[in-house]
């Protein structure tokens, strides 16, 4: 097998995609492509005609401005992607779209293109078939034995996001993870000297990783690395190529023009002519190519045979194992998780992230994938599955993960790991802090994967931290990522419902948005049952039918809502309706019919009430209606002081409502 020519061929078919499409990024694809061909035809584990088989190894390429590369990849190790796909880069509905995007192309693990952000997944992923492992595989049958490779790039590296999750990963001593370092010394601008000088092989001792140093471009050693990197049993390794950025371009090589242009018409012919390619056929494959990627397509069928006939056995060997194995990867819910769910006394005004604690406690008991941790918050966030062991460095039982500082990481690590399969994750920070891991939250939004983030501390009421800690924009900036679901409970019992909606949720991620602070459980002999969570909102309370004013509020808003809803029904004899509104996604997916039943269309008298930012709102209360709101940044202070200094009580409720009349 001549590993050279075939790497030239993916240079071939990516240079020609992007000059058909007249965009994308030929540097990355001609540097790497040695890398790539010596990796899927002789190391990494696939089966095309099983894309999700789960215990393939995962490639990730964290660097998705070189999307070409994979596609070529993907085009010839025979996944669903044809040539006329390739031939369609970049164009009005192609399966190539410019960054990868998983559940758009077969093959595709991770949707990438914002540097670093890969480079987080591949940690989860590398995490989850650890735990998975540590799990399942018994003496003699192992479900679970795969590696995790990713592609990065010196941007990748530049990035924090990069340097919080590898971090992670020398710590914890995933040694299953390999990432290859294209370090080909060039950015858009121009040198990396430019702006960048690290020692990447001293900064990844620092990070207890096993560090290889080679030419990039060299074969020999290539394959020598990744030999010695899958014999590493105790740290992750980084390979670190050294490479010429558009290799095989007479006049393009090692120049930043190549990385985010095509090439030309004449510079691609003499890159072909360099790299002894036919010049006058585009698109080219040789039977030589093709028979490389068959044979190995084989291997990898039979592997996959293989891995059946070992699942078959520990079947049987093993079924109270096997039984957990597949509701772990089907994300399965124990069908009375509802009537399981803790209920909570009126008696007793609490946190919602504390009442968010003790259903943790209960869905840790019946969901045994159930697995999560905090960015170092677990006392605040009140997240620690009790009774439960830690992810610890080259002990991957436990359930409880610890992210360490590392909030934007921590998202992505969660990504990855919900993208691999077999457990259901969440992750935990403050609210204020969602800005820190946005760019993850954006992403698994758009990978449309059933994430969760449990935000707590969720308000300006958190109270003397101060400003720097209180969130007031931060509801309204994750409402407008698209398919992100927020929810933010108004008592104990709506929280319970929260986390059910949560679990429910299987096309988009869901961030939580929970109190610090003590507040009343609503008592539900005389308010409408806490299962209106599950429609995003509903009727609270009212005083007849027909409402004068509705009054509309979240989380710990709701019971002075409406605490100053019954005093204006019984002191003025208003007609009042109350309405708990904690997830307008969710409300937004109801019927109309429904939507109108809650927030009827003849009254437009409405106030809103929310301890943050009023962007937004408007949809709800229209241009005749009033909004308690903060459209600043609060102080340091007792949160009941604050409460008094901003407006958030009954009293100045009742005193705007009225003002309306």
């Amino acid at each position: 097998m001549n590993t050279e020519h075939v790497a030239n061929i993916i240079r071939g078919l990516a240079i020609d995609a992007i000059q058909k499409a007249n965009s994308g990024h030929p540097g990355m694809p001609l540097g790497t492509a040695d890398f790539a061909a010596i990796l899927f035809l002789k190391f990494l584990k696939y089966d095309p005609k099983a894309p999700n088989w789960v215990d393939r190894d995962r490639f990730v390429l964290s660097a998705g401005h070189a999307s070409m590369l994979l596609y070529s990849l993907l085009h010839l190790a025979g996944y669903d992607l044809s040539l006329d796909d390739i031939k369609q880069f970049r164009q009005w509905g192609s399966r190539t779209p410019g960054h990868p995007e998983v559940h758009h192309t077969p093959g595709v693990e991770t949707t990438t293109g914002p540097l670093g952000q890969g480079c987080g997944n591949a940690v989860g992923m590398a995490l989850a078939e650890a735990m998975l492992a540590a799990r399942f595989n018994k003496p003699g049958h192992s479900l679970v034995d795969h590696y995790t490779y990713v592609l990065a790039g010196d941007g990748d590296f530049m990035e924090g996001v990069s340097h919080e999750a590898f971090s992670t990963a020398g710590h914890l001593g995933l040694n299953k993870l390999i990432v290859f370092h294209d370090s080909n010394r060039i950015t858009i601008e121009g040198s990396t000297d430019l702006a960048y000088s690290d020692d990447v092989r001293k900064r990844f001792e620092g990070y207890h990783w096993n560090v290889l140093e080679i030419n990039g471009n060299d074969h020999k050693e290539i394959e020598q690395a990744l030999i010695a990197a899958r014999q590493e049993q105790k740290r992750p390794t980084i390979i670190i190529g050294h490479t010429t950025i558009a290799k095989g371009s007479p006049n393009l090589a090692g120049s930043e023009k190549s990385h985010g242009s095509p090439l030309g018409v004449e510079e691609v012919k003499a890159t072909k002519k360099n790299l002894g390619l036919p010049e006058d056929k585009d698109f080219y494959i040789s039977d030589e190519a093709r028979a490389a990627f068959a044979a190995r397509r084989k291997e990898g069928e039979a592997a996959h045979t293989k891995w059946h006939e070992q699942e078959a056995a520990y079947a049987k060997a093993f079924p109270a194992e096997m039984a957990a194995w597949k509701a772990g990867l089907a994300g399965e819910l124990p069908a009375d998780l509802e009537q399981q769910l803790p209920t909570f006394p009126v008696d007793k005004p609490q946190a919602t992230r504390s009442s968010s604690g003790a259903v943790i406690q209960t869905l840790a008991k019946l969901i045994p994938h159930f697995v999560g941790g905090s960015a170092d918050l677990a006392p605040s966030t009140s997240t620690l599955i009790k009774g439960a062991d830690s992810v610890a460095p080259h002990q991957f039982a436990g359930r409880n993960l610890h992210y360490g500082i590392r909030e934007h990481s921590m998202v992505g690590i969660v990504n990855g790991m919900v993208l691999h399969g077999g457990f259901t994750v969440f992750g935990a920070t403050f609210l204020v802090f969602s800005d820190y891991c946005r760019p993850a939250l954006r992403l698994a939004a758009l990978m449309q994967i059933p994430t969760i983030t449990v935000f707590t501390h969720d308000s300006v009421f958190l109270g003397e931290d101060g400003p720097t800690h209180q969130a007031v924009e931060h509801l309204a900036a994750l409402r407008t990522i698209p398919n992100m679901t927020v929810i933010r409970p108004a008592d104990a019992n709506e929280t319970a419902y929260a986390w059910l909606a949560t679990l429910q949720q299987k096309s988009g991620p869901t961030s939580l948005a929970l109190t610090r602070q003590n507040v009343p459980v609503l008592d539900r002999s005389v308010c409408a049952p806490a299962s209106g969570v599950l429609r995003g909102g509903y009727t609270l309370w009212e005083s007849g039918a027909n409402p004068d004013i509705i009054i509309i509020a979240t989380g710990s808003e709701v019971s002075i809502a409406l605490e100053a809803g019954q005093q204006l029904a019984k002191e003025d004899g208003k007609v009042v309706r109350v309405v708990s509104l904690p997830s307008w996604e969710l409300f937004e997916k109801q019927s109309a019919q429904y939507r109108e039943s809650v927030l009827p269309r003849a009254c437009s008298r409405r106030l809103a009430v929310e301890a943050g930012v009023s962007f937004g709102w408007e949809r709800y209360v229209g241009s005749e209606g009033q909004m308690v709101c903060l459209n600043h940044f609060g102080a340091s202070a007792p949160a009941k002081i604050l409460a008094e200094k901003f407006g958030f009580t009954a009293a100045n409720v009742l005193k705007t409502a009225r003002a309306m009349f």
